[in-house]
């Protein structure tokens, strides 16, 4: 029986330019917000005060902008690099250019904007990508441009035919 493993892409079957919409988007909520916030050892009254948080310019509390960063990201894992990334390698540039609220849903989109084959590590290659999240109104809330290490789809197939399938 044929076997059919859901992946991303392949640093070789990604284009430069091109525009990858993910779905779907993700409501966030105060749970999320306060759980997060917490977890990360955040005690910004901005994320957790809300009787401060009304005193302040938005009048609310605002998402915590590290969570809304790390599910921009999570939104583009499933159709770009699950089973295909090495390694994640940085963040050259992020911008929050308006705030998430609870209740606000965050779509992401990425384009890839450069790919390179690795000079040390035959059989991967690194790929920048720009992310770009958006509230449920179109209003960008998030831009981040981010490197990963990721595998070629022939290093792939040599690993299986050796046995070694990731």
């Amino acid at each position: 029986m044929e076997q059919v493993q859901q992946r991303g892409f392949y640093l070789d079957e990604l284009s430069e330019g091109v525009v990858y919409r993910h779905a779907p988007g993700r409501t966030i909520t105060e749970a999320d917000n306060v759980l997060f916030s917490t977890l990360s050892m955040n005690p910004q009254a901005l994320h957790l005060d809300a009787a401060y948080s009304a005193a302040q310019p938005f009048g609310q509390r605002l998402v915590n902008s590290m969570l809304t960063l790390a599910t921009l990201v999570g939104l583009s894992v499933g159709h770009l690099t699950q089973g295909t990334i090495v390694a994640n390698l940085g963040f050259e540039e992020v911008r929050f250019p308006a705030p998430m609220f609870h209740g606000d849903t965050l779509y992401g989109q990425t384009v890839l904007t450069a790919k390179r084959e690795s000079r040390s590590r035959p059989g991967q290659g690194i790929a920048t990508f720009e992310h770009t999240g958006r509230n449920q109104d179109e209003v960008v809330v998030a831009v981040a441009t981010r490197s990963v290490l990721m595998w070629s789809s022939e290093a792939d197939h040599l690993a299986h035919e050796a046995g070694a399938g990731r």
